[in-house]
């Protein structure tokens, strides 16, 4: 055991452990649910330590046998190899003081172990005035936040929706010749190519792409050298252009910059907010796909069963032989989830007040855990369901020929009216619509077959625009 001690008194820790005393007091203060930032956050803390490091030093403030150390420390950290001593309860200190200090005191306990000292001997490197030199949790919480989230939109999420994308554009092809009924209303409606209806939802998820990446640009904007309020107290003049410098080329993002008004980059979280919004929007995107891939695979014989689907698992613990959606139904879940952690981002991005959010690590550990979640969720659903569909073509067929609306394509010829009063009779007799208007006398039978030919009535009119 060895004894530290804090403003507050002193606390006894396991010498095995490289955090501090702040971070016993708030694993003491904070036992609420055992969910941990993500280590996608950690690895982030990590960064923004060493990139602090490496622009104090160049600076001349820190000297270079504790700058190595430090730097040493904080490479460890990146690479997750002392994971398991963050160990701070999301739900915690505000603004995630002890987040920051567990990130300052594990560094620290590690630097000065490879200088050769013992744990807890703050002389020879201190959390504060070493490790969270010329910062504080309020600048360097919120940048963790966005270079974390940053990484993982481009590195996982855009990449996931690309795969997912460029799958429905090659259903949409192979199903462009498999004509079936539309549907509005939940009703019949004119005919449409399966085709067509997969793109569709090929151009959706490609927009929400361009929206979360147009939202992951405001996570640009970095408010580290601001400090405790944006006034960038205790830092040097030029800390804020080292620390940004080191940062990109630490993760190789170039973009990286700093916030142009420090005082609104710690006041907000807004970054955050947009793009939890832009997750949210592709949680919506993926709600009506998957539920229309459920619907489209009703069935086998007491549903749509328009499609099939891969049979991944058994469907029922006591119905023989059934297999359910289950990709899909598990996509729908997470993107419920995304929702939801989408609105807690909205009540803690909202609570700002005066210089500061202090709600920051529930927005972290939200925002975050969407971003995991979708990631896994859409590979899953891409590669064990939608690379998998098959079309149900005789279905398909069935339903394009039986579908009462298309006595639309007769309102040019017989007027509205008319062609509902076909329309009518074709659902009261069973009969079908070309059926009852060869009997009718409206149309012979060879012109009849061309005007509401089913594939004929899904081809797209070339739309030509003048100036």
């Amino acid at each position: 055991m060895r004894i530290e001690k804090d403003t507050l008194g002193t606390v006894k820790l396991s010498d095995g452990v490289y955090f501090g005393v702040q971070t016993k007091r708030a694993i003491d203060n904070f036992p609420i649910s055992g969910l941990k930032l993500e280590r996608r956050f950690i690895k982030a803390q990590g960064i923004v330590k060493l990139a602090a490091a490496r622009a104090n030093g160049l600076l001349g403030i820190l000297d270079k046998k504790r700058l190595k150390a430090i730097e040493k420390a904080a490479l460890e950290v990146i690479k997750g190899v002392h994971d398991r001593y963050f160990v701070v309860d999301v739900y915690q200190a505000g603004a995630g003081t002890s987040q920051n200090m567990n990130a300052n005191e594990v560094i620290a306990n590690r630097a000065i172990e490879i200088l050769g000292g013992k744990k807890g001997d703050y002389n020879i490197i201190h959390p504060n005035d070493h490790v969270n030199m010329a910062q504080s949790t309020n600048d360097t919480i919120p940048t963790a936040l966005y270079i974390s989230s940053f990484e993982s939109v481009q590195n996982e999420l855009i990449p996931a929706l690309k795969n997912l994308h460029n799958a429905l554009v090659r259903k949409s092809r192979e199903f462009a010749t498999v004509v079936k009924s539309g549907r509005t209303h939940m009703q019949d409606a004119v005919p449409i190519s399966l085709g067509q209806e997969f793109s569709g939802y090929a151009e959706a998820v490609k927009h929400d792409m361009l929206r979360i990446q147009k939202a992951s640009d405001s996570l640009l904007n970095l408010p580290i050298g601001g400090n405790a309020v944006g006034t960038g107290i205790n830092a040097h003049p030029r800390f804020r252009a080292y620390t940004i410098r080191e940062i990109r080329e630490i993760t190789g993002v170039k973009k990286f910059r700093s916030c142009k008004n420090l005082f609104e980059g710690i006041q907000n979280v807004n970054p955050a907010l947009e793009l939890s919004a832009s997750l949210r929007g592709v949680a919506v995107t993926l709600i009506k796909v998957a539920n229309d891939i459920r619907l489209l695979s009703s069935g086998p014989r007491a549903g749509f069963a328009e499609i099939n689907l891969p049979a991944v698992q058994p469907g029922s613990s006591i119905m023989p032989g059934k297999v359910n959606p289950v990709m899909a139904e598990m996509m729908n879940m997470v993107c419920f989830q995304v929702m939801g952690n989408d609105t807690t981002i909205a009540y803690a991005t909202q609570a700002s007040q005066l210089e500061l959010n202090v709600m920051m690590p529930l927005i972290a550990f939200n925002l975050l855990f969407s971003i995991e979640i979708l990631f896994n969720a859409i590979n899953a659903f891409t590669e064990k369901c939608v690379k998998g569909i098959s079309a149900n073509i005789k279905r398909c067929q069935e339903y394009a020929d039986s579908t009462t609306s298309i006595a639309t394509a007769l309102n040019p010829i017989i007027g509205y009216s008319s062609a509902a009063e076909v329309s009518r009779e074709a659902y009261e007799t069973g009969k079908t619509v070309m059926q009852v208007v060869v009997e009718r006398g409206i149309l012979s039978e060879r012109e009849a077959k061309r005007l509401l030919d089913p594939v004929r009535l899904t081809k797209q009119k070339k739309v030509i625009l003048r100036s």
